[in-house]
């Protein structure tokens, strides 16, 4: 029901510091920009920086991977070590270089044995929630599917086979980590609308937008479901 991230939006205090981070750093292209907001490319997804306003507003210390090609892994661990105190993890074989941004955000960069240059893609996103068990049947609901059941230690990894979500209790993870508060994402659905009614009862919201559906979720992360493009 649901597939790949259209979007990850952070809140920041000011976009032209994070969005000149962002492009030193990480060498993504700006897409779009205003005072308020500014959008960048990370391969086929969005990551929007948002200043403080209206809802839905930005995701706070929000931890988030996205991809970069295999043989450009050593480069960047190389030229990211004279600025940060770098982490590396390995799963299933591929590495992991986790950084955190000017805004408290926790970036990681996880290797893929594809082609292209640079940041080629979202593909993990980290949720703070209250209530796991609930939390992990709400996205099951929205077709999230179990990948990795870690309730024990707090935990659980779904995926849609192109986006991980990471439900969280209250904790710090690898790099001292924290799941993201009040996150807002955007996800492909092939129906949105039925999607959304899937969950219209345990939402806090359910509201239709331009973009789509969007559904405010009961740790009041909001995610919208939109039409694949």
């Amino acid at each position: 029901m649901v597939s790949h991230p259209e979007w990850l939006t952070l809140e920041v205090k000011y976009t032209d510091r994070m969005t000149a981070f962002y492009d030193a750093f990480l060498e993504m292209d700006v897409v779009r920009e205003t005072e308020q907001s500014a959008v960048l490319a990370a391969g086929d997804t969005e990551l929007r920086l948002r200043s403080p306003g209206p809802v839905p507003r930005g995701g706070l210390h929000t931890h988030y991977a996205m991809t970069i090609p295999e043989r450009e892994y050593d480069d960047w661990w190389d030229r990211l070590d004279e600025r940060f105190d770098l982490v590396e993890e390995t799963f299933g074989g591929e590495r992991s270089l986790y950084f955190y941004d000017p805004e408290g955000n926790c970036v990681e960069l996880g290797e893929r044995p594809h082609e292209g240059h640079g940041v080629t893609g979202l593909f993990e996103l980290v949720l703070e929630v209250e209530q796991l068990d609930a939390a992990v049947e709400f996205y099951r609901a929205l077709g999230f599917e179990m990948a990795d059941d870690g309730r024990e230690t707090g935990r659980v990894r779904l995926t849609t086979g192109e986006l991980d979500l990471e439900l969280w209790s209250p904790r710090l993870g690898i790099a001292d980590a924290r799941g993201g508060v009040h996150v807002d994402f955007g996800v492909a659905a092939a129906d949105p609308k039925s999607v959304a009614r899937e969950v219209a009862d345990e939402a806090l919201a359910v509201t239709s937008v331009d973009d789509g559906v969007r559904i405010r979720d009961p740790d009041g992360h909001y995610l919208t479901l939109v039409s694949p493009s």
